[in-house]
């Protein structure tokens, strides 16, 4: 005679975080016979015994889970036990079928790992590769699913008795802790020269630290991949890594020992601390403080810092030691504009012309992972880089949507794989501009896939046909969706939101649009069915089409064209020597390559070099960076919609209807512009904080305006400007005033780093009959 009992199916976030152990010790408690076990769609339990004691284990699951589990559903329905069945025991994993579980994130060290690192008593005492079910290695070691060792980079390492007994004892923490491990029987450090060769040394750790305290630029292998470290308070050795690296400018990330040590550097508030102790432990981009002991080539031309706190073991043993500096640099282990190297032999090679040293572990990385990067907005957490500590966690969906591949955008490439309700999208994988990053991406894609065992049906790609993106799409035997790419930024908003209509303002630095052109500057009706482009920036000329992108000296003489200020403004010290401005201002009254674009990111880069900010773009957004920051400081502390400036320009009319679109004056805001620098009577901080006071005004008032036209009261706002934070809050306050209710990407970034998502949840409602028109 069989055992009644009650079969509870979980899904979600469920393996390699706890969740076994967990349900045992809740059987226990409340004296539950039964089993557990890992199935490919995530966990099974069969329970039997008190009805009380069973809706109390299900109370459990939903409002208490594990600190690292994410349950998205559970089901629950009648099953047996056998008659003998006595006790409740976790059983082996189920294979053998397509497998619907979610695999966890990256974790940062947890509090009682770390208390074991720095006891002088506990036998992991300054073990790097300390972790446990609530902590460390998952997304960026796991080869399969289900979730076990044998299927993780940790096959090769078998447990000590020590580790062994921790692994089957129900009531310890370590309980079916897959990457379990201590200094016997787990992974080790090694030392090795710029040449590659091993150092035979007892404490790898302590001569990198002194190295790094005299200046040197080590390479340290990590949780997903490299980093390149180096003190941040000296400047020499920050020009040499610059040097070397061929990065004269871009911001690089550092990190601290703790929450102490980032008040040292940086200015922030209980907002920004808790993402900073977070469990995904990202970059957060904080305010610098002034006077702090840094070197000023860490983030020249910029106000913030990038800063993250330890996140492994061997992070906080580095900064345990005196001799560590009291911040490192940790920038991405990487040449130039190349993924993010994760293997010891790839790293002596491709890192060497950067690095005096190497320290180096025997734990493989299967899956490089970058770090994530949130900036506060609104004491809101948005993600601008969404990689380690993130991905890949699904995204919920407010509808069902059969398998789908969205393959994302040219830069700050992600892709997202899709079925039923959810969205996983890849980690970072940077700009397809180069081939390693590209095998990268199709690398990842084949990986990612292959552990979620999904196999779309369709792929969604770019309107853009020279995206590296768009082309790999169009290799695959599948159906194919071309989608435009600001439609996809509004996508993005209303996946997240499950919206299903809405006004968008969107804008960024470059999108294909239907008619040929560069959109970067509109506001679109959108639903996910269909988008009519309503109004836009009025359109200035790319004088040497891309080019124009990395030298915004020419954006500023096409502004100067486009308002009819050449002669007024020939003074101006734009950059460029005379012959290539003559040149440019030849092509640009010929017209000859030169594109139209509405992009808001190029008006942006006229200014900024219109104003001496900034007139070649060394990494991507330079100018516009600057030039943000360069607001902030007229700003200061202040909302946008309480300066002065904002009650004049609020009054104005700032577009009008041109060719059956509404279309915002940019020439007007050149003149002014101008006439405000010839004049001298300006500070450049106030005109660059003109410029997002006219463009928050300008939108929020053409949205009024199409809202009347349309009876649509829900507005999203994304697209790669929306990173700038006095716009990010402008909009905000704006439309907080108004009866509008706006939205904003919140799981993916607002840049083309969350565009695969829109991708993919309008090629699932492609696939499922829906029609895809464009106006």
């Amino acid at each position: 005679m069989r055992i009644p009992a009650t079969e509870i199916r979980v899904s979600g976030i469920v393996q390699g975080v706890g969740f076994r152990p967990f349900v045992y010790r809740l059987a226990a408690q409340y004296g539950l016979a039964g089993t557990i076990s890992n199935n490919p769609d995530g966990v099974i339990i069969r329970v039997a015994g008190d009805d009380a004691g069973i809706d109390a284990l299900l109370e459990a699951l939903w409002h208490n889970p594990p600190p690292l589990a994410r349950i998205v559903g559970v089901e629950r329905r009648q099953s047996v036990l056998p008659e003998s069945h006595t006790g409740f025991v976790i059983l082996e994993s189920e294979t053998g079928r397509q497998s619907h579980t979610h695999v966890s994130p990256d974790i940062a060290t947890c509090a009682d790992c770390l208390r074991e690192i720095m006891n002088s008593g506990d036998r992991r005492q300054s073990y790097p590769f300390t972790n446990c079910t609530n902590c460390g290695p998952r997304y960026s070691i796991i080869r399969s699913l289900p979730y076990d060792r044998p299927r993780t980079t940790m096959a090769p390492f078998p447990m000590c008795p020590d580790c062994q007994r921790e692994y089957t004892d129900p009531a310890n923490r370590r309980f079916h802790a897959q990457p379990n491990a201590c200094p016997v029987c787990g992974p080790s450090l090694a030392f090795h020269d710029p040449q590659g060769n091993l150092v035979p040394m007892a404490d790898p750790l302590a001569f990198a630290a002194a190295a790094l305290s005299q200046g040197g630029i080590i390479g340290i292998k990590g949780l997903g991949g490299f980093h390149l470290a180096v003190s941040a308070a000296d400047p020499d050795a920050i020009g040499r890594l610059r040097k070397r690296k061929h990065r004269p400018a871009k911001p690089l990330a550092v990190m601290v020992r703790d929450l102490a040590g980032a008040r040292q550097i940086a200015l922030f508030g209980p907002a920004e601390e808790l993402q900073l102790a977070a469990i995904s432990s990202p970059i957060v981009l904080l305010r610098k403080k002034p006077g702090n002991d840094l070197a000023e080539n860490l983030a020249p031309g910029i106000d913030e810092l990038g800063v993250m706190l330890p996140y492994t073991p061997l992070h906080h043993l580095l900064f345990a030691l005196p001799e560590t500096p009291p911040c490192l640099v940790m920038t991405s282990g990487n040449p130039a504009g190349e993924p993010l190297c994760k293997d010891n032999a790839e790293a002596l090679v491709r890192l060497a012309p950067f690095c005096d040293g190497f320290l180096l572990h025997n734990r493989d990385i299967h899956t490089r992972v970058d770090d994530s990067v949130v900036r506060l907005m609104g004491d809101r957490p948005r993600l601008l880089r969404r990689s380690r500590g993130y991905a890949p966690a699904p995204v919920r969906l407010g509808v069902d949507v059969p398998p789908v591949l969205a393959v994302g955008a040219e830069l700050k490439n992600c892709f997202c794989l899709a079925r039923g309700r959810d969205a996983f999208l890849s980690q970072h994988i940077g700009n397809l501009s180069n081939l390693p990053t590209l095998e990268f991406f199709e690398q990842t894609l084949q990986r990612l896939s292959s552990l979620l065992e999904l196999e779309p049906g369709l792929v969604v790609a770019d309107l853009h046909p020279d995206y590296l993106s768009t082309r790999f799409a169009s290799q695959l035997d599948l159906p194919q969706l071309r989608v435009q790419h600001h439609w996809a930024h509004a996508a993005s908003v209303m996946a997240e939101h499950g919206l299903s209509e809405a006004l968008a303002i969107i804008i960024d630095g470059t999108g294909y649009g239907p008619d040929g052109t560069i959109w970067g500057g509109e506001a679109l009706h959108c639903t996910l069915r269909k988008f009519e482009r309503l109004g836009r920036l009025a359109p200035l000329t790319l004088p040497g089409g891309d080019m124009a992108a990395r030298q915004p000296w020419r954006m500023a003489l096409a502004a100067l064209h486009a308002s009819g200020l050449v002669g007024k403004a020939s003074d101006l010290p734009l950059g460029g020597s005379p012959d290539e401005k003559k040149f440019i201002l030849e092509m640009l009254h010929k017209n000859i390559n030169c594109l139209p674009t509405s992009s808001c990111g190029r008006l942006f880069d006229a200014v900024s070099a219109l104003l001496g900010i900034c007139r070649i773009n060394t990494f991507e957004g330079q100018a516009a960076m600057e030039l943000e920051a360069c607001a902030a400081r007229a700003l200061k502390n202040n909302s946008l919609l309480a300066t002065d400036l904002f009650r004049e320009i609020n009054g104005r009319q700032l577009f009008s209807e041109q060719e059956g679109l509404l279309e915002i004056a940019t020439t007007d805001c050149l003149q002014a512009i101008v006439s405000d620098i010839l004049a001298g009577t300006k500070t450049k901080e106030e005109i660059a904080l003109f410029l997002h006071v006219f463009l928050v005004s300008a939108f929020g008032n053409m949205i009024g305006s199409l809202h009347e036209r349309t009876g649509v009261d829900t507005v999203v706002l994304s697209g790669g400007s929306v990173q700038n934070r006095i716009l990010a809050e402008g909009f905000a306050d704006f439309f907080s005033r108004s009866r509008l209710k706006l939205y904003t990407n919140v799981q993916v970034p607002a840049n083309d780093g969350g565009l695969a998502l829109g991708q993919a949840i309008l090629g699932g409602i492609h696939v499922s009959g829906y029609s895809h028109a464009c106006t």
